[in-house]
């Protein structure tokens, strides 16, 4: 990208070295976070499948630690006993063999993990364990709503998928249009390069052009409170 942004804006090797170069060097933070989001989407995608085998286990009579010990086994056969659910709940039926209590456990996990659902589901379970209500009703109401979320969610992403693709065509744009002219008019932008007030222009776009990618990944950031 560094590479990319120093041949369109300035063709100047000191300019790459000096400047381009080290500005890239935020780009694992920027990727971190969006692997961060991936990860987290994925982690999403897998709870849901977790409580709802939970909460169907819990209406055929079984306990909740045998109800979380098989929403594992079922895991492991969907995502592989290597997947973050399916280390989570591992680690949950240990954990409460040596007899810590399962609403605790889910408190640990949501504030682990930094899900806001995760997060209200934990709360609504340990008022259900602790106010001795009826735990089946209120985790399936809880699953049906997580769901219907979902549901909504999931349909965003769908409308937005195709603008996205849009959003990452126009943004190679610019640099595609500059090597076609390039390619068919030789030494036409040769005074944006060799000049004071070009490169300056050249900055200018520059500017604009990360302006418009970031606000068009603002527009298309939508999110289901």
């Amino acid at each position: 990208m560094a590479g990319a942004v120093a041949y369109a804006c300035y063709r100047s090797w000191i300019i790459f070295f000096m400047l381009l170069i080290p500005a890239a060097a935020y780009m694992p933070f920027y990727m971190r976070k969006r692997w961060k989001e991936k990860r987290l989407r994925q982690l999403e995608i897998q709870f849901k499948e977790a409580i709802q085998i939970i909460s169907t286990s819990l209406s055929a009579g079984l306990s909740v630690e045998n109800a979380i010990a098989s929403a594992g086994k079922e895991l492991e056969l969907m995502y592989g006993p290597g997947s973050m659910m399916c280390v989570e709940l591992s680690h949950m039926v240990q954990q409460m063999e040596m007899n810590r209590p399962v609403e605790e456990l889910m408190n640990d996990f949501a504030r682990r993990s930094g899900l806001e659902e995760i997060g209200n589901f934990a709360r609504i379970f340990q008022i259900a364990k602790r106010s001795g209500g009826q735990l089946v009703p209120i985790i399936s109401h809880t699953v049906q709503v997580m769901d219907d979320r979902f549901a909504v969610k999931e349909e965003i992403r769908t409308l937005t998928a195709s603008k996205q693709f849009e959003q990452k065509v126009m943004n190679a744009m610019p640099f595609l249009m500059i090597v076609y002219i390039d390619g068919t008019s030789p030494g036409f932008f040769d005074m944006m390069y060799t000049t004071v007030s070009g490169r300056l222009i050249m900055t200018a776009c520059l500017a604009v052009y990360l302006l418009a990618c970031w606000m068009a990944k603002r527009i298309l950031d939508i999110s289901v409170m």
